[in-house]
């Protein structure tokens, strides 16, 4: 079986890509040198053919280089500065309806060729407890070369100066009242892969992501409240970072925190919860992300707070929220941090309804899942952490769709009598069906007649996933959707990380039930 990458993806696609990247495979190199054309075709043909002589019906490999990198500071000082990689080559097969897996850390196509002779004995050695044997939808081949769009490496801007943009955070903040104590991190996070299938399909990606933080702690009288920048992650480069609000908002973020300090705790009750995107973000993660993944509605996976409510004889009855509720998943989003071309499985992404019309209509699945719900072609949701994981299910971005009207937060702001406004992240917890929460956030603010009447503390929101999306009743327009998300979505045992992003617009919920989580730990 002979695999020629030039042949497969095409001078033209080769050519890009390197110019993307900055040179021949991005900088990976194995113990011999830069990951050529000529290595990449050994350990694809030397994996595959020994997939096949040792009986696989199906076979796949993954070449892996994930960088990650982190700088903290406080004040006026780097607190740490840290730096991961992980390079290898991963096999998965199915040998007699069951899969197989085995990576290296070795580039080599000597060591790809054991890798797939390791992945066929355990596929062998997994076919007696077998329940259900492998069964793969349907898929085209796919070629290609797909990258992050961005103007600026992350990983080529030197370290000093990232240091140096957290720390001329400090100067702008330090002369507030009250203000004793600032944080400030960035991490980025970059994967090159090539992934290459017995079916003839052979794609490259590079995925680069950033995230800027920072957060402001005051303090009197031994009570203290912190406020945290709103600036989510994103794929993108270190132009995000330079274009971000971060150094611009944080003078507001130290007053925020000082008006906190200075609030009223809430008043426990039901009332109308208006939510911006900063902080409906996280919600949608936990109430319809996880809930929506078909290996937890039927039980397979439970780590990392359980299985689902959203079982499979509900799909296309449940009525999860209103009618003016339309939940989807779309590995397409532009700087969507789950964004890519092809999933692990070589699957084209794609979008899809998750919640159509308020009715639970989709799950998250992958090719090997499709038939399990009577579906003819994976969603493209398939995605393995580095080399040495093997690729499961994981979220794509999942996102509310904004109302067509066009409505401002002002404007729900406007229509709500008595109410709470709700920005950005703080504690949250969900049983292990996914149905009951509870959830804080950043910034709140009382809501009386319409308009904003004043900071408050200590609130938190409970209620469970169907009456929550049952209780929305207005919807932001286009002009109020933001994408957020998170680098660390975690699933699976052992246990793995996916990068997901949640894009939502403002929205108001009725009759939540708030509760007054006292921070000096009364409740």
């Amino acid at each position: 079986m002979s695999f020629s990458r030039r042949r497969f993806l095409g001078g033209s696609a080769v050519a890009a890509l390197t110019a993307a990247c900055g040179g021949a495979r991005s900088g990976a190199r194995d113990a011999r040198g830069p990951l050529t054309d000529r290595t990449v075709d050994e350990v694809v043909s030397r994996a595959l053919d020994a997939a096949k002589r040792g009986g696989a019906s199906y076979a796949d490999v993954r070449i892996v280089r994930r960088r990650t990198e982190q700088i903290t500071t406080r004040e006026d000082h780097v607190v740490s500065v840290g730096f991961g990689e992980t390079y290898g080559v991963g096999v998965r097969v199915i040998v007699d309806g069951a899969w197989g897996f085995a990576a290296t850390p070795t580039v080599s196509g000597a060591s790809a060729e054991s890798a797939a002779a390791s992945a066929v004995a355990i596929a062998r050695a997994a076919r007696p407890a077998l329940k259900r044997p492998v069964a793969l939808a349907p898929a085209p081949v796919e070629k290609g070369a797909w990258k992050t769009p961005m103007r600026i490496d992350p990983f080529e801007v030197p370290l000093a100066e990232k240091a140096q943009y957290l720390l001329d955070l400090w100067p702008i903040v330090k002369d507030v009242r009250l203000v004793k104590y600032a944080s400030g991190a960035f991490e980025a996070l970059a994967e090159h892969k090539i992934f290459a299938s017995s079916e003839g399909s052979i794609v490259e990606q590079t995925q680069t992501r950033v995230w800027p933080s920072f957060s402001v702690t005051a303090v009197q009288e031994g009570q203290f409240e912190s406020r945290a920048a709103d600036v989510p992650p994103m794929q993108a480069g270190w132009d995000y970072v330079l274009g971000s609000r971060l150094r611009a908002d944080a003078r507001s973020l130290a007053e925020d925190a000082v008006e906190k300090l200075r609030a009223p705790s809430v008043t426990p009750g039901k009332t109308d919860l208006v939510l911006a995107p900063s902080n409906l973000w996280l919600t949608i993660h936990e109430s319809v992300g996880h809930p929506t993944e078909l290996d937890r509605a039927l039980g397979l996976e439970a780590n990392f707070a359980g299985t689902s409510f959203a079982t499979t004889e509900k799909l296309g009855k449940l009525r999860y929220g209103r009618d003016n509720v339309n939940l989807y998943a779309d590995k397409t989003t532009p700087g969507g941090l789950a964004t890519c071309a092809w999933d692990d499985d070589g699957v084209r992404t794609q979008r899809w309804d998750l919640v159509k019309d308020g009715v639970f209509v989709g799950y998250q699945t992958t090719r090997d899942q499709a038939g399990w719900i009577g579906e003819k072609a994976s969603r493209g949701t398939s995605y393995a952490e580095d080399h040495k994981s093997v690729a499961f299910q994981r979220m794509p971005n999942i996102s509310l769709a904004p109302d067509p009207k066009l409505r401002s937060l002002e404007d729900i702001i406007a229509a709500t009598d008595d109410g709470v406004l709700i920005s950005g992240n703080g504690s949250w917890s969900i049983d292990h069906q996914r149905y009951n929460f509870q959830f804080s956030g950043q910034m709140f603010h009382a809501i009386k007649g319409g308009k904003i009447a004043g900071p408050l503390r200590d609130v938190a929101y409970q209620s469970n996933s169907l009456e929550f999306w049952n209780a929305c009743d207005l919807i932001g327009g286009p002009s109020t959707w933001e994408l957020h998300g998170t680098l660390w979505d975690g699933k699976g045992e052992p246990s793995q990380a996916n990068a997901v992003s949640h894009g939502c617009p403002a929205a108001r919920f009725r009759g939540v039930n708030v509760i007054n989580v006292n921070a000096r730990g009364k409740t």
